[in-house]
Order: structure tokens, then C-alpha cells, then sequence
């Protein structure tokens, strides 16, 4: 690095931009699309009931089957329906087997009202993207150091950026089309300064969800086992142990209402340990719509006797900090309303990253001189991720209509199907001219997107039929991106 303090930090931005590039639009391109996970999961199974049940009435139609098929269960997770689910879902883990390791059973997917199980495809739906957000579809904890890597250059070249900017505000209401390597600058400034705050946020507070991980030793210093640090960090009750004595759960619909009433908020969440046993307890934790936190308090009970055994404090002011920050990233507060415009932010994230890539080659090709080898390996990059990730994400939705509803492993294939897809795309891409391919490519992804409604009509029109909301919107907003992408292919085929 030489010259000014302007200079340098120019420097540090191209090119820690450009070396995490391609990770940090595919990290922008599905955390966006997770703002709606459990929607998505709604869509991809369609044959899920409606929810009328209250929490309570679902959590004891939850209970009562779980008493019939696993009454000897070492502890029960159960996850209560909500405004944006519409199903119930729990897990259990079985009772110890000798020497075994303790594994949980395979997730259940409940009917709120009658408590039992729904025959509905399985799917990753929405959780997928939201792990491909900071795992990579890479093995733990591989993609999780590599996303954390990522998040820190981002952080790096969002500061350096706005030292680099001599007239930050100016450049946010300027905007000139058809400069060539000029246009490209003023996009990628103002999709920058336009959610400038919300990149920085995000960006930080991504970051510091994964600090335990990649910061253990003030844990790891201090307390023998880390879960010692969790009871005293957010108030948690240590287990007990079985006293090996039978006796039945209290009834579960109070116990519900009661928590509500003390929590200030509907519950969320089960964890029933020991259930049938005279030492079982019933842990409740509130809906994190409620607060900023994304660590909701928890009250314990204790299981046969419905007597309150603990309420969780108030968090400290570090574990309070660490849970809102928690809480922005996710976003599950937010209204509809809210998160339509975190979506919406989380898009000039994707733009932001993206017409940084593009300028980057665009500020590198000369007239009449051939690109070097480095300036086309950045090019088919860039087609390969700025126009491959969005079919395939289009081919993950797509695929959920076109694999039979009881074919087996289908949960996989729906994943294998979103990276063969981007694999050929990045692969064929290399075969094309450089226009032609992001003007092909583009085109592809349209067609892929508006393909989605199609198949909706045509597999599952009842939902479509019946005029559910969820199923409309979703179908509109399949079509809003293909046209996105079809003006997106228009512009790319010009000069």
C-alpha cells in the first residue's frame, strides 16, 4: 500500500471486496430470503392445515401424543404454533442405551388441534436457505469459520469504503446511466450509502453470533463445563436427575396460560424433561416477537405438581447485549411491514456486493487490449454467482413441485437439485462469450422463477383456489423476480 490514507484504504476495499465477493453475495442472497423462513416452509409443504388452535391447545394435543409413543423419553422439544407456522413440531430424545450417545429422534411435524402427525413432503424449506447463510453447505465447523472470515472482510471494506469516499452523500443522489464503467460506480455507491446503516448492523451483529465460537477462552478460562456458563449467563435451571419414581404430568393447557400470564407474552417453546418421571420439569419459553432479545425469558415447573421452580432473572447487561444483537440479525421481532423492508435493505446488500464485483472488471478492461487471465477468471466468476445463484435458489423452489410428494430422501434432493444446478450453470457459462452469458444466464433465471408459479397451479392449485394469502403473495413475488431479472437480461443484451 502506498500513498494516502485515502489511497490505502481504496486499496484494502477492492481487494478484500473482491477475495470474499462471491461468498458475501451468496451470504446476502439467502440471509435475505431467510427474513421469511417460516413462510417458505409453509409454501414448500403445502399439504399443512390451517392453525386455530391456541398455544395451550396445542401443547397439550402435543403432550398427549408424545405420552403414547415415547412415554419412556429421556426429554421432549416442542415447538407451538404461531401466526407464521401453522404446524406444530417436536423432537424427542430417547432414553439412554448403556453406553450409547444420547440422539435425537427425527423431527415430528404435529397437527396443532388433534396432536398428530401430518403427511406432508419433507422438505428443508426455509431452514436451508437460513443455513446456507452462515454454513455454506459446508461441514461444522468449516462453514461457519468461513462465513465468520467473510463477515469480518465485510465489516473490513464497509469502513474502508467510507474513508474512501470523498463525497459520500453527494454520490447518494447520483446516479448516471449508460457511462459504462461511471454507472457502474454510482450503482455501487448507491446501493451502499442507501442502507448504509442497515449493512453495518447486520454486518456486526452477524458477527458477533458466532463469537463464542471463534472467541471461546473467556468461557473455556472460567468455567469447567460451558454449559455452567449458560445457567448462570441466562438464567437457566441445571437438569435434574430421574428419581425413578412414575408420575404423571400435570395438565399442560394452565400450566400454558400461566406462564403467558407471568412471561407477559405467548409461549413458543417446550423442553419436558424426564416427562413420567416423578422429577420432571416443564420449561416454557416466551415468543421472541415480544423483544428485541432474541434470548426470551423461560419459566420451569415442575412437572407433576405444576409448582413454579424458577423464573429466569434478568439478563446481565452482556447477555442482554448479545441477545439484541441476536435478535437484529434474525429479525423475528419484526412485523410483516418490518421485515418487508429488511428484505428489501438485505437486496442492496446483494446489489451493493454485486456491482462491486462488476466494477471491479469493469475499472480493469481496456479498449482493444485482451483481458488477462485474472480479469476473465473474475468475469465468468462473477456470471457464475451473480447470475447462477438466484437459478439455482429458483430450482430449489422449483424442484419442491416437481419431485413426487413420497419420494424418498426428497429433503436432499431438493438441496442436491439447487448445487447441480448452480454447478452446470457456472460450467456452461464458461463455454458462452461474456456478454451472451450474462445475458443467457439472466434470461435462465426469469424463466426458472416465473416457472414457479406455473408448477404451483398445476400440483397444488387448492391453495391457490381456496385464495390463501400466503400462497398469492408468494406466487406474485416469484413473478416480481422474474421480471427483475428478465429487465436485468434486456440491459445485459445492449452494447
Amino acid at each position: 500500500m502506498k500513498g494516502s490514507l485515502r489511497q490505502s484504504m481504496a486499496w484494502i476495499h477492492g481487494w478484500l471486496g473482491l477475495i470474499a465477493g462471491w461468498l458475501l453475495f451468496a451470504m446476502f442472497l439467502t440471509g435475505t430470503a431467510s427474513y421469511f423462513r417460516p413462510e417458505i416452509t409453509r409454501w414448500m409443504q403445502p399439504e399443512q392445515p390451517a392453525n386455530h388452535s391456541t398455544p395451550a391447545a396445542a401443547a397439550a394435543a402435543a403432550i398427549r401424543y408424545l405420552q403414547r409413543i415415547g412415554p419412556d423419553d429421556q426429554q421432549w422439544y416442542i415447538f407451538l404454533p404461531d401466526e407464521r407456522t401453522a404446524v406444530t413440531r417436536a423432537f424427542a430424545i430417547p432414553a439412554p442405551n448403556g453406553t450409547a450417545p444420547r440422539k435425537r429422534a427425527p423431527e415430528l411435524v404435529l397437527d396443532p388441534a388433534s396432536g398428530e402427525p401430518i403427511t406432508a413432503r419433507e422438505t428443508r424449506g426455509g431452514e436451508h436457505f437460513y443455513r446456507f447463510h452462515f454454513q455454506l453447505q459446508l461441514p461444522y465447523p468449516w462453514g461457519r469459520w468461513l462465513a465468520s472470515l467473510c463477515a469480518m472482510f465485510m465489516l473490513t471494506a464497509i469502513v474502508s469504503g467510507v474513508i474512501t469516499h470523498k463525497r459520500i452523500f453527494a454520490d447518494f443522489f447520483t446516479l448516471r446511466w449508460k457511462k459504462g464503467q461511471r454507472s457502474w460506480l454510482d450503482a455501487h455507491n448507491v446501493s451502499a450509502v442507501l442502507a448504509l446503516p442497515y449493512h453495518a448492523v447486520i454486518t456486526y451483529t452477524g458477527l458477533m453470533t458466532l463469537v463464542v465460537m471463534y472467541m471461546p477462552w473467556p468461557i473455556v478460562t472460567n468455567y469447567a463445563k460451558p454449559i455452567d456458563f449458560s445457567y448462570e449467563a441466562f438464567g437457566l435451571l441445571p437438569e435434574r436427575p430421574a428419581s425413578e419414581t412414575r408420575a404423571p404430568l400435570t395438565a399442560i393447557a394452565p400450566l400454558m396460560r400461566d406462564a403467558e400470564r407471568r412471561l407477559g407474552g405467548p409461549p413458543t417453546r417446550l423442553v419436558v424433561q424426564h416427562p413420567g418421571d416423578g422429577a420432571a420439569t416443564i420449561a416454557v419459553t416466551r415468543h421472541l416477537s415480544r423483544s428485541l432479545d432474541a434470548r426470551a425469558p423461560t419459566i420451569t415447573y415442575d412437572g407433576p405438581s405444576g409448582r413454579v421452580l424458577s423464573i429466569a432473572a434478568p439478563p446481565g447487561p452482556a447477555a442482554a447485549t448479545m441477545g439484541v444483537m441476536l435478535g437484529l440479525h434474525t429479525a423475528v421481532f419484526a412485523a410483516p411491514a418490518m421485515r418487508w423492508i429488511l428484505f428489501l435493505l438485505g437486496g442492496t446488500g446483494a446489489a451493493m456486493v454485486a456491482t462491486g464485483l462488476i466494477l471491479w472488471t469493469s475499472a480493469r478492461r481496456r479498449p482493444n487490449v485482451a483481458p488477462f487471465f485474472g480479469l476473465r477468471l473474475v468475469e465468468r466468476l462473477n456470471i457464475a454467482t451473480i447470475a447462477g445463484l438466484p437459478i439455482a435458489m429458483a430450482a430449489f423452489l422449483l424442484s419442491n413441485r416437481l419431485i413426487p410428494a413420497a419420494w424418498p430422501g426428497r429433503a436432499d434432493l431438493e438441496v442436491a437439485t439447487m448445487c447441480w444446478v448452480w454447478g452446470g450453470v457456472a460450467i456452461v457459462q464458461w463455454l458462452r462469450p461474456t456478454p451472451r452469458a450474462w445475458r443467457e444466464g439472466l434470461a435462465l433465471g426469469a424463466l426458472t422463477f416465473a416457472a414457479i408459479p406455473v408448477a404451483d397451479a398445476i400440483w397444488t392449485p387448492a391453495r391457490l383456489l381456496a385464495g390463501d394469502p400466503l400462497f398469492v403473495s408468494f406466487d406474485v413475488a416469484m413473478l416480481l423476480l422474474a421480471a427483475l431479472l428478465a429487465f436485468a437480461s434486456r440491459r445485459a443484451g445492449r452494447p
